[in-house]
This record gives structure tokens, C-alpha cells and sequence, in this order.
């Protein structure tokens, strides 16, 4: 078994939590994806292409939202947040490579960026304290993905190689910085009493959660479209691989639903030893600790 990360108590939460290091890898560069990159199975890769659209722009808002908190927060945080923001701008590069790859292959993502810009400029509207809240809300969707990623590589079974380790390598860092934006909502709301703190988290989450499966189902009906794959038949058999076989939102619907339990922390899950398989097995592709 491999050694666990070193991790380090918390000051603000008393969690023990890993360092956070910044792999600025590269992926698929200069190489021609196949159109259905995973497996040739179109109904895989629609998913994965409409989670993938989300990114670049989501991700611009995950960075405002913890950097818009962290005057005045602990220097382990603010340490944590500078790594955040880095390993986010790597995501958001090779996922706008990534996108890239796949409007080559045939697909306008157009429209689901259009669809993901109007929803970031509708949490916009907000006070910034509610694009932490919403950002909480998907770093613990990108956690869970994460977790069910690493933990079982069936999922990236016979993909192209390049694409499923942007996925693998993606997976390890949200892992490993998925207590951030929450420790910087405790900071952020450190003033408020528990109740009101849980309960904005959780109907922020009810939402969140309302509109990405809605959203990214939408989607990804919206790409297999454009592959000739529609009507009740694409409804069907996209059902069947989210929460049927492999059922990727059936198996992460216990970590969804300990978002709610009084005390949560994302670090309640200690998923360390993923990282450190991850790091082991890619070990030149590892720097030093930001």
C-alpha cells in the first residue's frame, strides 16, 4: 500500500488536510482525438465532453469567489488558496485544449457555453457570498467525481490514453484542494450562527445540485444529437449509464447526501491514499509542493 500524503492539522477546522501541489501537466497536444475518445461509446463521451464544457468558465468563478474571502484569513488558508488558484488556472487551460479537441472531432459546444455563461452571469447577480456558496456546492461535485474516478478506473476503460489522464490528473488535484473553498466559506461565515450557515449551504446545494444534473443532462442529450442519437432511445440509454451501469450519480449519492449532515467537512472522507496511487504511478510528473 503507499504512504499516505504528510498532512497537516488545521488551525480553523481541526482537519487534517495534504499539502496541495501544483502538476502542470500537458495533454493530447498535437494528437487527433477520436470523436468518441472513450471507448467508442458515444453516450461516455457525451457526458464527459458536456462536464467538460463547464470548466474553463466555472472555474474562472471557483478563483474570484475564494479570492474575493481571503483577506484577513490564516496563513495555511491563504497558502491553500494560491495553490487553489493555480492548480485552477492548469485545469482551465487543458480543458479549453481539451474542448478544442472536441469541436474538431465534429461537435459545436456553442450552445452549452452560451447555456453555462448565462447561469455564471445569474450567480454573478448575487453577493459574492453566494458564488462561495455555489462554488462549495461544486468543488464537492468535482470531489465526488474525483473520489468515484480514482477509485475505479473501469471508468476510463479503453479511452484514448492522453484524454482519460487529463481526467485522472484533474481527479487527484480536486481531490486534493477539495476542502479549500469550504474552509474559506467558514472564514467568510465565521460571524453567523450554525443554523444559518447550514441552511444557506444546503438550499444552495438543493439548487446547485437542480441545475447541474438538469444542465449537463441537457447537454449531453445536445452532443448526441449532433451524432444522430435522439429522441427517448438517447434519454434512455443516458439514464441508464449515469445511474444503471457504471451508475456514476448512484455511486456518488452517499458523499452528496453527507454534504448535508450537521459538522460536515470535505476532508470527513479521508481519500488521501487516492493521491498518492495517483503520484506514484506518474512520478515525473509530480514537482515540489507549491
Amino acid at each position: 500500500m503507499n504512504a499516505h500524503t504528510p498532512i497537516h492539522s488545521d488551525a480553523l477546522t481541526g482537519k487534517a488536510t495534504p499539502p496541495i501541489t501544483v502538476r502542470d501537466r500537458r495533454f493530447g497536444r498535437g494528437q487527433e482525438a477520436a470523436r468518441w475518445w472513450l471507448d467508442g461509446d458515444p453516450i461516455a463521451t457525451a457526458w464527459f465532453n458536456a462536464l467538460s464544457a463547464t470548466f474553463p468558465r466555472g472555474e474562472a468563478l471557483f478563483i474570484e469567489s475564494v479570492k474575493a474571502f481571503r483577506d484577513g484569513a490564516p496563513p495555511k488558508l491563504e497558502a491553500e488558496i494560491r495553490a487553489f488558484i493555480r492548480q485552477e488556472i492548469n485545469h482551465t487551460r487543458e480543458h479549453v485544449a481539451f474542448n478544442k479537441a472536441a469541436v474538431q472531432a465534429g461537435y459545436d459546444m456553442s450552445r452549452i457555453d452560451e447555456r453555462v455563461a448565462a447561469l455564471i452571469a445569474q450567480v454573478k447577480d448575487r453577493p459574492p457570498i453566494g458564488w462561495l456558496a455555489v462554488t462549495m456546492a461544486l468543488e464537492h461535485f468535482t470531489a465526488m467525481f474525483a473520489h468515484e474516478f480514482l477509485k475505479h478506473p473501469q471508468h476510463f476503460v479503453g479511452a484514448d490514453v492522453e484524454q482519460a489522464e487529463l481526467w485522472r490528473w484533474h481527479a487527484a488535484e480536486e481531490i486534493e484542494h477539495k476542502g479549500v473553498a469550504y474552509d474559506v466559506w467558514l472564514h467568510a461565515t465565521r460571524g453567523w450562527s450554525r443554523w444559518k450557515r447550514w441552511k444557506v449551504k444546503s438550499m444552495t446545494m438543493l439548487l446547485v445540485t437542480s441545475n447541474f444534473v438538469r444542465h449537463r443532462f441537457e447537454d449531453a442529450l445536445d452532443l448526441l444529437r449532433q451524432d444522430g442519437i435522439a429522441g427517448w432511445k438517447a434519454k434512455a440509454r443516458l439514464i441508464w449509464y449515469l445511474v444503471g451501469k457504471p451508475g456514476i450519480m448512484r455511486r456518488v449519492a452517499p458523499a452528496w447526501l453527507a454534504y448535508f449532515l450537521p459538522g460536515f467537512h470535505p476532508w470527513e472522507i479521508d481519500d488521501r491514499a487516492l493521491i498518492s496511487r495517483y503520484d506514484s504511478e506518474f512520478p515525473d510528473a509530480v514537482p515540489a509542493p507549491a
